[in-house]
């Protein structure tokens, strides 16, 4: 497992990627043009969208990606038909079938980690607060989902979300403790800048909190927009990062309407930026802030 999985080695900067959401949610020759010229503009790597495309899809993707010396790593969700914390013990064995699937299209990518609220059904809610059995259940699926990410080699890094998308896990405490509970050493955790904006108190005490299983980062700007264009507290983030040595993905997930779908199903109603100047001025943002807090 390549080390931008772990947070092991301090004198390694973390690699810096960019998620092609921005374009699309769809698997297609049309991103090939958007990947080249990410490649350009300087990124490591680039993130993706799992579908329902056949593996091959998947593989021809990483091929194409593998020629321009780009790393990848992916984001996923799970519907109500998939709902790892459903009563339902048929519902969640298609949970565990349906990661799995997962697994096997960004093996196929070449991926080395799948982030994303895999923990329970976007923005499914039961109308009352997460009960005990609830976190067992995801849990469970999230182990026996490990248990396949580990012969792919392949790191699982579950997403806390805001209230309004998710009841399950806001908060990096809540991530900290399911991820606990799922006990598997390719079950770790991301941390969002965007989410976190709404749910934590303070970003370095969460950040800490999370730590010891951190195995992604989504920088996001608390509008979605270009990152350092608005107010997360970078600094805090950044800072504390680089004291803990971390040195995984440092991923931007920025949103438009350019695929209007995906953008309808997560209630992104207007333009934040244009997508390549997200690009060009996140991608200077970030090692500037890298720069910074070098050590």
């Amino acid at each position: 497992m390549p080390e931008t999985a772990t947070a092991s080695n301090p004198s390694s900067a973390s690699p810096i990627g960019f998620n092609v959401l921005a374009w699309s949610a769809v698997m297609s020759e049309k991103l090939n043009p958007i990947t080249e010229r990410l490649k350009q503009i300087g990124y490591d790597g680039i993130e993706c969208f799992i579908d329902n495309q056949d593996v091959a899809a998947y593989r021809q993707f990483g091929d194409h990606l593998t020629q321009l010396g780009l790393q990848r790593t992916c984001v996923m969700v799970v519907g109500p038909d998939q709902n790892p914390v459903s009563e339902s013990a048929k519902v969640r064995e298609q949970a565990v079938s349906f990661l799995k699937e997962a697994i096997d299209r960004a093996q196929a990518m070449g991926a080395t980690v799948i982030c994303g609220p895999m923990h329970s059904a976007f923005a499914t809610f039961s109308r009352r607060e997460p009960q005990p059995d609830e976190y067992a259940y995801s849990a469970e699926v999230l182990h026996a989902a490990g248990d396949y990410a580990k012969q792919a080699n392949i790191i699982l890094a579950p997403e806390a979300l805001n209230r309004f998308e998710c009841y399950l896990c806001n908060t990096m405490s809540q991530l900290l403790d399911l991820v606990n509970r799922a006990d598997h050493p390719n079950v770790r955790a991301m941390f969002d800048t965007h989410h976190a904006n709404m749910e934590e108190k303070r970003f370095p005490e969460a950040i800490r909190t999370i730590a010891p299983v951190l195995a992604h980062v989504h920088i996001s700007e608390n509008d979605r927009g270009t990152p350092g264009d608005g107010h997360i507290p970078w600094d805090d983030t950044f800072r504390t990062l680089a004291e803990l040595n971390y040195n995984g993905w440092m991923t931007i997930e920025a949103f438009t309407r350019n695929d209007i779908d995906f953008a309808n199903s997560i209630n992104v109603w207007r333009e934040y930026n244009d997508p390549w100047a997200i690009a060009e001025n996140g991608l200077t943002f970030i090692k500037m802030m890298q720069a910074k807090y070098a050590r």
